[in-house]
């Protein structure tokens, strides 16, 4: 029988999956509409940057520190920390492995597709590496989705449990919209980011749950024999 958890799980799996393999694609083969949109956007966005710097320095400081990817592993890494304190040994290496294999996968998919970052005669910031996926949208994502099971598997409930879930919400649309704002990636990178971080994390929590599924039921055999 499956848990609620394994369940849902599947679901966002699937469907986060199936939406991020269609936009690769489409984004891979450069279908029309999708350049057009994106183009639009980022034309749109850019001429407001430029006249506003200081919303330009606002986003630069929300998106270099607040909402980094190295922000967002380090509160991993804490949690990590947490975990193994508090004798959850098997989470600790579950959330430290999730956070490794899901910064593979983002520089993996970037070599992959290679695609090439909005370019402007007037650039307001600067990016390295490829464009797809947008990185601080796939980590913050698949971040904000691992704490926030962990924090339902510990207990996390209430009013606690409700503001992490705002929090994160305001975090993973807020990077997107930034790196949108200083023209450093176009809209179907950060959409493709969101996407592929959400599967990632569904993904590795159906796997944590499978194993734990198991375990008990190895515990219980044992247990029964005594």
């Amino acid at each position: 029988m499956h848990s609620p958890a394994r369940a849902s799980a599947a679901s966002l799996a699937l469907f986060s999956g199936a939406l991020s393999g269609l936009l690769l694609a489409l984004v891979a083969v450069e279908v029309g509409p999708v350049v057009t949109f994106d183009r639009t956007v980022a034309d749109g966005l850019h001429a407001s940057a430029v006249r506003s710097p200081v919303l330009v320095r606002t986003s630069k400081v929300l998106t270099d520190w607040v909402w980094d990817p190295w922000t967002m592993r380090l509160l991993i890494a804490a949690a990590v920390v947490w975990l193994w304190t508090c004798g959850e040994r098997a989470l600790a290496v579950w959330a430290a492995l999730v956070s490794a294999v899901g910064t593979a996968v983002q520089q993996g998919l970037k070599a992959l597709v290679g695609r090439e970052r909005p370019a402007w005669p007037d650039p307001v910031d600067s990016a390295h590496f490829a464009s797809f996926p947008s990185g601080h949208a796939m980590t913050a994502a698949l971040t904000v989705a691992v704490l926030l099971w962990l924090a339902a598997r510990m207990g996390a409930g209430g009013t606690l449990w409700w503001a992490a879930l705002g929090v994160g919400a305001v975090s993973v649309l807020g990077v997107g919209l930034t790196r949108l704002y200083l023209g450093v990636h176009w809209f179907s990178d950060v959409l493709a980011g969101w996407l592929m971080g959400l599967c990632c994390a569904a993904v590795a929590v159906l796997l944590y749950e499978r194993w734990a599924a198991r375990a008990a039921r190895r515990e219980e055999r044992v247990v029964s024999r005594r």
